[in-house]
């Protein structure tokens, strides 16, 4: 009976993490020591934009506890369209600016304006590129295309935080997809 108890165990700690599927798109259970909270679809109009993924420490299912919570996270971005770097810039910023004031949208904007640079560079999110958005408590803002760094790191817990309000603010791009992202159904 013990023989068969380890051979159980060991085949169950020797299988692959299942990975989470949205729009055809796979995405791991853990990158590193971060934990998949949830994944979902971008949808504007009837199209489908892009597939994300949130990636924390530690699974929680509020808004705030996540966006409050420290340590590092990660926001992967699979895109499912072409779309213009200046298009998808303007779209982060808007999301931004539907939660948080004037005042907070003031003390962001150089910082904003630095993303917006770093997307400049790529000229377009293209069909299949991954774009990651990290946050590195000692270094900042991290975005990558494809696994590569793009442009600087962009300082301050709290721009990241703006970031993260996009979908998980008050007022979220997307209603569903902020629920999925909380760990709910995509």
């Amino acid at each position: 009976m013990a023989i068969r108890l380890v051979a159980l165990l060991a085949l169950l700690l020797a299988a692959p993490a299942q990975a989470a599927e949205v729009a055809g798109v796979k995405l791991a259970d853990a990158e590193g020591a971060l934990v998949l909270n949830g994944a979902g679809l971008r949808k504007r109009a009837f199209f489908q934009v892009y597939v994300i993924g949130l990636y924390v420490p530690e699974k929680k299912t509020a808004a705030a506890e996540l966006i409050d919570a420290g340590g590092p996270k990660r926001v992967a971005i699979h895109m499912l369209r072409d779309v213009d770097a200046g298009q998808f810039t303007d779209a982060l910023m808007d999301g931004m600016k539907d939660n948080h004031g004037e005042a907070e949208m003031k003390a962001l904007e150089p910082r904003a304006k630095q993303l917006a640079a770093i997307m400049a560079e790529m000229k377009e999110a293209k069909k299949g590129m991954r774009i990651t958005l990290d946050w590195q408590p000692a270094a900042g803002t991290r975005v990558t295309v494809e696994g590569k760094p793009a442009g600087a790191a962009i300082p301050g817990e709290d721009f990241y935080r703006a970031l993260l309000r996009i979908w998980l603010g008050e007022r979220p791009v997307q209603e569903d997809l902020k629920g999925a992202l909380l760990g709910g159904k995509p």
